[in-house]
């Protein structure tokens, strides 16, 4: 898929798939929730305002207030590509959350999750 269709997909459309495919194996919303407010440094309530507003997936990460800097510990295959050898910093971020998703989904413990 092209980047630039993946950037202006509808946050509000992506986050229930990203809950649903957690809750499907056992984790929490809430449990997503705060691996995203990890990443991204949104508050719970900011997070709540993005989901519920006309955002694009780019614009969600380009208005982060602050991208953790120990996602840059993240590391494995999402989709066939490895996280860290993403050139376009962008689509990096985005993976960056795909991965972490998939680790809650996975079983993996919050704290081996949040580096």
């Amino acid at each position: 898929m092209d980047n630039e269709k993946v950037y202006a997909m509808s946050f509000a459309k992506i986050y229930p798939l990203l809950v649903n495919k957690a809750v499907r194996k056992g984790r929490t919303k809430d449990e997503v929730d705060e691996v995203i407010c990890w990443l991204t440094g949104y508050s719970g309530a900011d997070l709540q305002k993005q989901a519920g507003a006309d955002c694009s997936y780019g614009d969600f990460f380009r208005n982060a207030p602050h991208l953790n800097e120990n996602r840059k510990l993240i590391k494995g295959v999402v989709c066939g590509v490895r996280v860290e050898e993403i050139e376009e910093p962008l689509m990096q971020e985005i993976r960056y959350l795909d991965k972490l998703v998939d680790e809650l989904a996975r079983g993996k413990m919050m704290e081996k999750i949040l580096r």
